[in-house]
């Protein structure tokens, strides 16, 4: 009983571990150039630059 409440309480502990690593990673992620170009041209932009 107590190595299965045991089991249960580690599981959950790295599931929270590995989602707060994913954010502190994003967070401290550099932008992308695609990504700054959308947010400062937003829809005025043509879309169409190879043709």
């Amino acid at each position: 009983m107590l190595a299965r409440r045991f089991t249960i309480v580690c599981l959950l502990m790295s599931l929270f571990g590995m989602f707060f690593a994913i954010l502190v990673a994003e967070a401290g992620r550099p932008a992308r150039s695609w990504d700054e170009a959308t947010r400062l041209c937003g829809l005025a932009c043509p879309t169409n630059l190879r043709h």
